[in-house]
């Protein structure tokens, strides 16, 4: 029986969307963006010179860059000289921790994550030489227990704390941080806050409280190949790259200025879009977690029910062949990803799911791209559950 989803009582189902049918997989990465891939291809023709020469070519190259950096910072709540652009959002993050931990080094050498960060966040983290990197534990949903900094409060501006790194809102299961909280704890001893916004960027309301924020371009329809690194005026922040005077000194390197076009203009359709769309998405993925968790024996969502971004649903799906499923689903036409380890050939299970202590194998994350048909959504739950019930019985596991 083909399942029904309850009627909206917002806007109307986009007539179409860029994305292809059956790509369940946005949190990876969306495909570029229609508006964005014309303004792409208009900065190439235009924005070709080096924009830091002063003959025509070049300053016509310099006033797409400007307009495109006033645009992007007039998106994030940041001043054109706070923004720069990056190779990717992982060069924007090492950027940032490292950044942070060079400026603040004889504040001290102690960086505080979240322990369900995303790895680029952990990676860096750790590649601070002589840094003493802690995590800070989350609760069953994800979210960062702020009792955490809190028992530091009292000792914290003498703690040697360098910074502070929370994202907005998890990759994996789509749980929000409270990340206003943990800015006002910190402001009292002058600790930086680093937030990764790659997954609330054109999704959600963007934090206000952070003093180095980053994104990645290709999640919100932008080209690959663009991240952004915001650091407000007055914070310690140093270059761990060697500076060539490009990029406020932030990022060396020839600047991709028909990327970076792209990107602000897909990062503007997103967020024109984000007033209207994310409702329609969180009441799509509210159903898909109902409807599946209902269908499935031993299946849960995971993740915050309702304090979380609109298009990350990650359930547990226990006794699959994960690898199995996700073949059997691309068969059928959906795109998803594994939230953890439940591809086969990966022997380490997820950070975030250990931290939040959930099963750690047989996840699946389904990310909702915006546009999404609402039909694929209902094929989607009508084809999930009779795929685990063949995995599973393929398993010997069927009687479950």
């Amino acid at each position: 029986m083909a399942h029904d989803i309850p009627p909206s009582t917002g806007s109307p189902e986009p007539s179409e969307s860029w994305v292809p049918a059956g790509y369940l997989d946005a949190a990876s990465g969306l495909p570029l963006r229609p508006q964005a891939h014309d303004a792409f291809l208009s900065a190439l023709e235009h924005g070709f010179a080096d924009p830091s020469r002063h003959y025509h070519a070049a300053r016509r190259a310099r006033q797409l860059l400007d307009q495109a950096r006033e645009l992007v910072a007039s998106l994030i709540g940041a001043r054109p000289d706070e923004l720069s652009f990056t190779s990717s959002g992982t060069q924007a993050v090492h950027l940032a921790v490292q950044g942070l931990a060079i400026g603040r080094a004889r504040q001290g050498s102690r960086i505080l994550c979240s322990s369900v960060e995303h790895s680029s966040v952990l990676h860096s983290a750790h590649a601070v030489i002589g840094a003493h990197v802690e995590e800070l534990p989350v609760d069953s949903t994800g979210a960062v227990l702020t009792s955490a900094l809190e028992a530091q409060r009292p000792s914290t501006s003498s703690a040697g704390v360098a910074l502070v790194a929370v994202q907005s809102a998890n990759h994996e299961v789509g749980t929000r941080q409270p990340i206003a909280e943990i800015s006002e704890l910190l402001k009292p001893a002058g600790i930086p806050l680093v937030v990764d916004a790659a997954q609330s960027l054109g999704r959600d309301e963007i934090p206000s409280s952070w003093d180095v924020l980053t994104g990645s371009a290709h999640k919100w329809g932008g080209p690959a190949g663009v991240g952004l690194l915001a650091v407000r005026s007055g914070t310690r922040w140093r270059s761990p790259l060697p500076s060539d005077g490009r990029e406020h000194g932030r990022v060396p390197g020839f600047t991709a200025i028909p990327s970076i076009v792209a990107a602000a203009v897909a990062l503007q359709e997103s967020e024109s879009e984000r007033t209207h769309e994310s409702p329609r998405l969180h009441r799509l993925t509210k159903e898909l977690r109902r409807a599946l968790v209902e269908q499935m024996p031993h299946c849960t969502a995971l993740g915050s029910p309702d304090d979380r971004l609109p298009h990350i649903v990650t359930l547990s799906i226990p006794y699959v062949a994960g690898e199995a499923l996700l073949a059997d689903l691309d068969r059928a036409g959906f795109a998803v990803s594994s939230g953890s380890s439940c591809v086969a050939d990966s022997l380490v299970p997820s950070h975030v799911l250990v931290a939040m202590g959930a099963l750690t194998h047989g996840n699946l994350r389904i990310s909702l791209p915006p546009g999404v048909a609402e039909r694929d959504i209902t094929r989607f739950i009508d084809v999930l559950p009779g795929i685990v019930a063949q995995n599973r019985e393929s398993l010997g596991a069927g009687d479950l």
